[in-house]
């Protein structure tokens, strides 16, 4: 799957994410666009107590340039594969933030 390929969908208030998060990076980045369409995450924390998620948030929030309130993980909390729901952000615009990050 291409970059060009990578899409999102609007969900009933905003769009929903796909991410794969790999902590304890050497930096925060987004590493790319997996073949089923998930947001490959690279993060500095660890996953302990829940750093890695607030780090995610954090850093989504600086990606699509939108309050952290607006980001929620709404499933794979404890996990690596998670779902995240961006509030008042259509589906299209999150994309073309990603993408302009994405390396």
């Amino acid at each position: 799957m291409s970059k060009k390929d990578f899409r999102l969908h609007d969900g009933k208030k905003g769009a929903a994410l796909a991410v794969r998060v790999v902590p304890r990076s050497s930096k925060n980045e987004i590493a790319g666009i997996l073949e089923d369409g998930t947001i490959k995450i690279r993060l500095t924390a660890s996953p302990v107590e829940g750093r890695a998620n607030q780090a995610l948030i954090e850093f989504l929030s600086e990606v699509l340039e939108i309050p952290r309130s607006k980001i929620e993980i709404i499933a794979g909390e404890k996990g690596r594969e998670k779902l995240i729901s961006v509030l008042d952000l259509d589906a299209e615009t999150a994309q073309a933030r990603i993408l302009e990050k994405t390396r």
